[in-house]
């Protein structure tokens, strides 16, 4: 059997797990990897690029983990407050906290390049353009920010009168979704606008679009639904779990997709999900019970980010929706090292700690 991913979960028990997948035509399996209780408060986000995982918690610090090694790679410290969220794009990791802040680092040398005062409350959720040329950030300031991330500075603030919690842009970067406690906006790229409003009937825990048309989408219940945001209505909908489900992620085969959930029940299930076929309801390819809560998902695959260049840009817009626009036109992306742009100049310097330990081998 080949190895096609490792699942990566975190939990309330402040333990990270990690799981080889293994596959042949007929049968998937599930076997530990590792586990490692790195945190002293439980984990909130995790995330994985081509080399790195890293987990969020809420005890301050993002653990840094070298997958193909197997070894702790070392922790990050800069926020004063629980980490939020965290998302890779080619040699950058973006982690967004409680405190308000969003900074990105190099993963090269594991600095703090900007650290950006994003917004007045938490920020509660980013997402990287497919450009990586901007970002979204939403936060209990009741807005929604996009980021100019050459510059590091807002390039256009809308008030959106409550408090969103998630928001992901779709993959080929022409319309994003915001998700306010059950509710899912979808908007237009063009127009900065919401084209459409759907309703979840539990509180959203977590969204993934599997291609620019279909979007899965996870609440506090054990139902997962799927969504056309082309047709803009929900296409169908399975019970994935016996509780609520907490996360939802997915990784593609040669002729299908897989969706993998997580949920407070302590199981991680795959489904078989074909998109080039009339939509139907996924098939459960295999499951684990990790008997812990889990909290959070992440899938492992080796060369499932593309670098992009490093090279001189134009001068970057900071101020509208049209200057968006005019950002997206630009070829060339760097993003400027030592650079700390603060609201609060009294916030302590970025701090990174290497810890030689190696994962905690499943038994």
């Amino acid at each position: 059997m080949a190895s096609v991913v490792k699942l990566i979960a975190g939990s309330y028990e402040q333990i990270a797990f990690g799981y080889n997948v293994q596959t042949n035509e007929n049968v998937w399996t599930v076997k530990a990897d590792f586990t490692h209780h790195a945190h002293a408060a439980s984990l909130s986000v995790v995330a994985a690029s081509e080399k790195f995982a890293v987990t969020g918690s809420k005890d301050e610090t993002i653990q840094v983990y070298d997958m193909k090694k197997k070894l702790e790679h070392g922790v990050l410290q800069h926020h004063n407050g629980s980490i939020t969220c965290l998302e890779f794009y080619a040699s950058y990791l973006i982690s967004g906290g409680e405190d308000g802040l969003m900074c990105v680092w190099s993963i090269k040398k594991w600095e703090c390049l900007k650290s950006i005062k994003a917004h007045k409350g938490q920020v509660t959720s980013l997402s990287v353009h497919p450009s990586g040329k901007l970002a979204l950030s939403v936060g209990t300031d009741k807005t929604l920010r996009t980021w100019n991330l050459m510059t590091g500075r807002s390039a256009f603030i809308k008030n959106i009168k409550q408090n969103a919690h998630i928001v992901r842009w779709s993959p080929d970067g022409s319309k994003y979704v915001v998700v306010i406690n059950n509710q899912l906006d979808l908007y237009d790229l063009e127009t900065a606008l919401v084209t459409k409003t759907l309703t979840n009937p539990k509180r959203i825990s977590s969204v993934k679009f599997l291609n620019n048309k279909i979007l899965v989408v996870a609440g506090d219940d054990e139902i997962v639904r799927l969504c056309d945001v082309d047709k803009q209505e929900w296409m169908c909908e399975f019970k994935a779990h016996e509780t609520r489900v907490k996360a939802v992620e997915s990784f593609k085969m040669d002729d299908h997709c897989v969706i993998v959930t997580a949920s407070n029940d302590g199981f991680i299930k795959m489904w078989k999900l074909r998109l080039n076929e009339e939509l139907k309801c996924p098939t459960l390819l295999g499951e684990v019970n990790t008997t812990a809560r889990l909290t959070c998902l992440a899938v492992w695959k080796p060369q499932s980010v593309k670098p992009i260049k490093e090279e001189e840009t134009t001068e970057a817009p900071t101020s509208s929706k049209e200057d968006v626009q005019k950002l997206l036109k630009t070829k060339k992306v760097r993003i400027a090292p030592e650079e700390v742009v603060l609201e609060d100049e009294s916030r302590p310097k970025n701090k990174k700690r290497k810890v030689g330990g190696t994962l905690q081998e499943a038994k």
